[in-house]
């Protein structure tokens, strides 16, 4: 904070703000922990809650909080912020591990179904070919970050259900199938979470998601899957590093279109 900021929030707000701030960053508070209400803070660190309310409110607008208001609600940690490189192609567990994060999976369904109209026209196959079907919540830290829903040629990758699909699935394609990334395209749309994916993911109905429909090809140009990914915009940050000078045709490339989606 500035000195003007710390300034208006007043000398014993600040000295709460950064007490509870390096109670988060030592991991004492853990994202999606629920901060005790106002007035035992109060009571435990010796202050007015009009000086606990302060520091919460600073807390708040840095983004290491969120109030929730109501029966039920309070004050709880934020998760820490992801932030998705779009000029790398790199599958969810390598970009949590980039950054410091645990990362994990759990498995909701998996199955080799008949690809729809939409999963057949994007990876260029027959209206009756079947596609290996993976659904999966990835999680940073313990909490949930997205919830993802995978599509690949059944024909291209057999008993790839045998293997232990909670892990990442680009390193699984890799070492048993030889097919690495080389080119992705994302499209991005703001939505807003259904009862459904809010229980799912653990936040509010109606909360922000980033909807990303990916269709990924190898170093061949061969498309080999199509996904559908609802990330959490609280706790998602959207990178795209252009470089000055001409892309060198052999690293990986990815084409990004974002566009706002009005609430539902």
């Amino acid at each position: 904070m500035t000195d003007e900021s710390i300034a208006a929030v007043g000398p014993a707000a600040e000295r709460v703000r950064q007490l509870l701030l390096g109670q988060i960053q030592q991991g004492l508070l853990r994202p999606g922990d629920r901060l005790s209400a106002e007035r035992d803070l109060a009571a435990e660190l010796g202050v007015s809650r009009s000086t606990v309310r302060h520091a919460l409110a600073a807390l708040e607008a840095a983004g290491e909080v969120r109030r929730v208001p109501g029966r039920g609600g309070g004050t709880f940690v934020r998760g820490r912020k992801v932030e998705r490189d779009l000029s790398k192609v790199v599958g969810v567990p390598a970009l949590l591990r980039s950054q410091g994060m645990t990362s994990g999976s759990r498995i909701i369904s998996t199955g080799m179904v008949v690809a729809d109209e939409e999963t057949a026209q994007a990876l260029g196959l027959a209206s009756d070919a079947y596609v290996v079907d993976v659904v999966r919540i990835r999680l940073a830290d313990g909490s949930p970050i997205s919830l993802e829903h995978v599509r690949l040629p059944a024909e291209r990758f057999p008993r790839l259900l045998d293997l232990p699909l909670g892990e990442s699935l680009y390193d699984l394609l890799e070492e048993h199938y030889d097919t690495s990334p080389g080119e992705a395209e994302e499209r991005i749309e703001v939505t807003s979470a259904g009862a459904d994916e809010a229980s799912i993911l653990a936040t509010r109905e109606g909360a922000p998601l980033l909807s990303i429909r990916r269709t990924t090809r190898d170093a061949d140009g061969e498309v080999f899957e199509y996904s559908h990914d609802l990330f959490r915009a609280d706790r998602t940050t959207i990178t795209v590093r252009t470089p000055a000078t001409a892309r060198d045709e052999r690293r990986p490339a990815r084409v990004v279109s974002l566009r706002t989606w009005a609430q539902r």
